[in-house]
């Protein structure tokens, strides 16, 4: 009876590196929906800063809130899965050294051969070998929730600023130009991003990215101006 869960490895640099990029592209679409709906409403450069830092605070605090809390669920899942494991070894230990020897047959080993290879790593380190192959688990190298709060704060900052900057430095006549055109760009360079990480298709990954960003700030700068209309 094994009560842990196969997977695949958990927390891969790959998936942090989609992770940050997403982030930011998070930060770009959201500040930039922010700054252009107040644009809309007013050109007053005070206004448009103190919405954008709003937004870009709030924003990053909260994607840092939400991936610490994610991520520590995902540190107890791993925490208590290696629990498991190690009872599992010490009440049940001939029980698990056939399922490491089925898990390395599954691999391309052949009976014999998976027999001996479980045998000698059990010898070695039993719960590493069972956390590494049966649960795609590094005892070592356990999720950290504050490195991927830290890094979901810095990648969505990093995003918001462009838009941010974009739109209170240039002259009022530009700010609007400048700031979706900047935007635009950076959202090709992150879907692009994003679908190498993945390897997915960059055209369908870039048109949706800035089909996705361009609406959301055509429905924030029509809701601006509208209020800006109506003196609101």
């Amino acid at each position: 009876m094994h009560e842990e869960p196969h997977g695949g490895a958990l927390g891969s640099r790959l998936n942090w590196l989609r992770a940050a990029v997403l982030g930011a592209n998070d930060g770009i679409v959201s500040t930039a929906g922010i700054v252009v709906g107040v644009a809309g409403a007013t050109d007053n450069r005070s206004a448009l800063l103190t919405a954008g830092l709003a937004g870009l605070l709030a924003g990053s605090m909260s994607m840092a809130a939400g991936e610490y809390v994610s991520v520590s669920t995902q540190r107890d899942s791993e925490v208590a899965a290696l629990a498991v494991e190690r009872r599992e070894l010490r009440e049940q230990p001939e029980a698990e050294l056939q399922e490491l020897t089925t898990l390395l047959q599954e691999r391309g080993l052949s009976r014999e051969v998976a027999r001996e290879a479980a045998e000698q790593l059990t010898a070695r380190d039993a719960l590493r070998v069972h956390a590494r192959v049966e649960l795609g688990i590094d005892p070592d190298e356990l999720t950290n929730p504050w490195h991927a709060a830290w890094a979901s704060f810095l990648a969505f900052t990093a995003g918001a600023l462009l838009p941010l900057l974009a739109i209170v430095l240039p002259p009022a006549g530009w700010r609007l130009v400048v700031t979706v055109v900047s935007v635009l760009a950076a959202l090709v360079l992150t879907g692009w991003a994003s679908a190498r990480l993945g390897s997915a298709d960059p055209k369908r990954a870039v048109l949706r990215n800035v089909v996705g960003g361009a609406l959301a700030m055509g429905v924030t700068y029509a809701a601006g101006s509208l209020l800006g209309a109506a003196g609101v």
